[in-house]
């Protein structure tokens, strides 16, 4: 069988899309791929690109896969532009010569940002918003206007236009925005939805400049001059045009494709030329129909379509919903359906609360039944349970449902057939038909369904239904206690009890178990500074705990000094070697950037830490719930592309958050540069040096489900790096399940990374002070867990293998040093022991 070969032309996230849905559609490989790039990125997250700012980190963006690495298949040619394409002999020519034939075209060229033909549209300064490259343009260009004291100005004040205004606003320039018509986000909202949210951008600090036009951009003395047509002139340092897109149809146009009336590809509803049935179109530049659609989710929609198409299929475009949520510097802003109520006998009913800065409107038919579309401005809390409404009989009367008193329907009363996940297509039936099979959280639906992995926005409607699936998920923390731990752990904070056995006897039942007792013991640990082995809280620790080591498998315990940031002195390093030595110990480098010694008996454990402790050595507490390691690079210290000591950063982050007790192990790094050599971005959390201060990272962890860690803040100083972490341990610490990691944890957060940015960043719950005082609490109580041992008699005493004979060692306890390494030998295990080989 001849394989056939289809060339894209373009490579941004719906060509991505597509490439993905047709590799694995086509089972029998019957398809090779050639993709071209005009960028030198490979795809990337377009609708995140504002996120570039603060990490100003390319990959940080980059679309998972986006290199097609694995798939011999695919022929990914980045930084290469089509020239030209001839039709009747079926090949693209690239500017660099390279004629590539194809069996199937598919022009996924999208679009380019529109620029009104002002005079002085073309001046230095003036740029667009729509790529990295001009992200890094804007940067600059900012910086220059800051040490001016000039202002940025945004021309176009729709959804990009926002953005852009946020984006000078994050690179501390004072944005004013211009619009031609009487609002902002004209497309998405009405008049009176308009006020609100201009009064709402305005408390932020934008300036808006509505129902104006540009009349000229002229070169000043100091940068630019922005001439409007209310007679006013905006003093700017850069000018952004942000005033709409075009499909990008200029090599269909060569060809003589047909085009629709307002550009772009002319497609049927299989998204195939009407011209040339080899050539297809997806995304921004296709005319589906003559319609294009500007949004990603209908882009992904003809990605699809065509891929099925390619292994014939018969799939078509199904239309597209063009409803859009967003948060725009902090303002939730949602528009669904027939949001300008075009449709004849429309009415509507409008809710607006200038005091609150909220602003509702539902759009219903004549009769006040069907639900036609809505407007959320400043709270869209709604917009999960209404849009897949649209086209449908309400639940109630509609202005209870937008009313804050109001009765709300739950996604539970939504019919199969509605599309929860407008970006992906997921219905309600799919993600309760992946309940039924057994998805029972977030993490499992999002991988069974593909709902919630794109704007995120339907994840409330989601966490809904599976509370009203009948699954059970259950938050007891066992049998023993009916609450969750983040439950147990508010109850232990206001209450101060400081016993197991208070806690249950108020709150729980029975006499606990192995899974509530550890955690208690966390619980208590970490909300106060008494030993974890202080009296009753002994008895509630794990074996690791019980003995402040962690156990082998032949029943010996290792060893672990601290050694914050990997730092450690020729001496320690000496005192290391001797006990090592002198008790017979395993060495192992760990990648923590620390030393593990193995086989110490349990008896030998106090002798083993007198000598570490006198040397001015501390428990590294690797058999805890808590901190492990801080792994940092050498960073500017010693290292030519260093631009921040990492080391020391590291340091000071080890010595202040040792010893805290959490739901789970925590791990960190500090990476003095952008090459990232402690890999900070595995850890739960990352420190990133770069020339503008320290970014942040948070909710990344390597083991069975690896997950990188995402930007939190960036840009900070040393002080305000650490508050932030200060902040985000202690909302961890307090709220997490039993056991959960930050990365599922951070999964399970409702709002997900926005929520958390805006608890830690922007004291968004007002806990910001109560959280820094709880670390402060703890870093000021610290005391080292091992030395506490051995000043204390009492706690000495439980360091034996028999309680009946202090003295003797567990005969149990083997190992065998005949080969290059020394290993345990596991007596009286089946087929394992003396004679085994072992």
């Amino acid at each position: 069988m001849s394989r056939k070969n289809v060339v894209v032309v373009g490579h941004g996230m719906v060509a991505h899309r597509f490439v993905e849905a047709l590799r694995a559609r086509d089972e029998q490989a019957t398809w090779s791929v050639t993709v071209l790039g005009e960028e030198a990125d490979a795809a990337y997250d377009r609708v995140g690109l504002s996120s570039y700012i603060g990490s100003w980190d390319r990959k940080e963006l980059a679309l998972a896969g986006n290199d097609y690495a694995a798939d011999d298949l695919v022929d990914l040619r980045v930084g290469v532009r089509a020239a030209g394409i001839d039709r009747s002999a079926r090949t693209v020519t690239t500017e660099d010569g390279d004629v590539l034939p194809y069996d199937a075209l598919v022009l996924a060229t999208g679009s380019y940002p529109f620029v009104p033909p002002v005079p002085g549209h073309d001046l230095p300064g003036c740029f667009v918003y729509r790529t990295l490259d001009d992200l890094d343009g804007i940067r600059a260009a900012a910086d220059r206007a800051k040490s001016s004291g000039r202002a940025g100005v945004v021309i176009g004040g729709g959804l990009l236009g926002l953005e852009a205004a946020n984006a000078l606003r994050l690179l501390g320039v004072t944005p004013h925005v211009v619009e031609y018509n009487d609002r902002l986000m004209p497309a998405q909202v009405d008049e009176g939805g308009g006020r609100v949210l201009d009064r709402l951008v305005t408390d932020l600090g934008l300036v808006t400049h509505t129902g104006v036009a540009t009349e000229k951009i002229e070169s000043g003395p100091d940068g630019l001059q922005v001439a409007l047509s209310d007679g006013s002139v905006l003093d700017a340092g850069l000018v952004i045009f942000s005033a709409g897109v075009r499909p990008r149809d200029e090599l269909a146009r060569a060809a003589e494709l047909d085009l629709g009336a307002r550009g772009g590809v002319l497609t049927d509803r299989g998204c195939r030329s009407i011209t040339d049935e080899a050539v297809y179109a997806i995304g921004e530049c296709a005319a589906v129909e003559g319609t294009c659609y500007g949004l990603v989710a209908p882009g992904y929609s003809t990605a699809e379509v065509v891929a099925d198409r390619l292994v014939g299929g018969t799939a078509e475009f199904p239309g597209a919903d063009l409803s859009t949520k967003l948060k725009l510097l902090g303002v939730d802003v949602a528009s669904f359906g027939d949001a300008h109520a075009r449709t004849a006998g429309a009415l509507e009913v409008v809710l607006s609360d200038a005091a609150k800065g909220t602003y509702a409107k539902l759009v219903v038919s004549d009769d006040a039944k069907i639900l036609l579309g809505g407007i959320l401005v400043g709270d869209a809390s709604a917009y999960g349970t209404l849009r897949p409404l649209v086209g449908r009989e309400l639940p109630g009367d509609p202005a209870s449902l937008i009313s804050p008193a109001g009765e709300k329907p739950g996604a539970g009363s939504l019919p199969d057939d509605a599309e929860v996940c407008s970006c992906n297509g997921v219905t309600k039936g799919a993600i309760c038909g992946a309940i039924a099979e057994g998805a029972c959280d977030i993490a499992q639906i999002k991988s069974c369904t593909g709902a919630g992995t794109t704007c995120g926005g339907c994840l409330p409607s989601v966490k809904q239904l599976l509370a009203q699936s009948g699954v059970q998920i259950s938050k007891a923390l066992c049998e023993h206690f009916e609450q969750s731990r983040a439950e147990l752990f508010q109850i232990v904070q206001a209450t101060g009890i400081r016993t197991f056995s208070a806690l249950i006897s108020q709150y729980g039942s029975g006499r606990g178990c192995d899974i509530c007792k550890p955690v208690v013991a966390s619980i208590l640990a970490s909300t106060d500074s008494d030993h974890i082995l202080h009296r009753q809280q002994a008895g509630l620790q794990d074996t690791n705990d019980h003995f402040l080591a962690n156990i082998q498998k032949n029943g010996t315990y290792s060893v672990v000094p601290r050694m914050p940031g990997g730092e450690c002195t020729p001496e320690q390093l000496i005192v290391i070697g001797e006990v090592a030595r002198d008790f017979g110990l395993y060495v192992k480098m760990t990648g923590g950037q620390r030393i593990d010694l193995f086989g110490a008996r349990v008896e030998q454990l106090p002798q083993i830490w007198k000598r570490l402790v006198d040397a001015g050595m501390e428990s590294g507490q690797a058999y805890g719930k808590s901190l492990r390691t801080v792994k940092s690079c050498v960073g500017s210290t010693w290292c030519r592309y260093g631009v921040q000591d990492s080391v020391a950063m590291a340091v000071a982050l080890e010595l202040r958050y040792r010893g805290l007790r959490s739901p789970h192990k925590l791990k960190m790094g500090v990476s003095g540069c952008a090459r990232e050599c402690a890999e900070a971005r595995g850890k739960d959390v990352g420190v990133i040096a770069t020339e503008n201060g320290w970014n942040l990272y948070v909710c990344g962890n390597g083991g069975q489900s690896p997950k990188h860690a995402q930007l939190l803040a960036g840009g900070l100083d040393d002080e305000t790096l650490v508050r932030y972490i200060d902040r985000f341990l202690m909302f961890y610490v307090r709220t997490a399940d039993r056991l959960q990691r930050t990365a599922p944890w951070l999964d399970s957060l409702e709002g997900g990374l926005e929520h958390l940015k805006e608890v830690v960043c922007n004291d968004a719950l007002g806990i910001a002070d109560e959280l820094e005082a709880a670390m402060a609490k703890h870093v000021g109580g610290y005391k080292d867990e091992w030395a506490g041992v051995l000043e204390d008699p009492e706690k000495l005493a439980r360091f034996v293998s028999f309680v009946n004979a202090p003295e003797q060692p567990d005969p149990t306890v083997r190992f065998d040093d005949s080969g290059p390494r020394k290993v345990p030998v596991l007596v009286g295990m089946p087929g394992i022991g003396p004679g085994s080989g072992a």
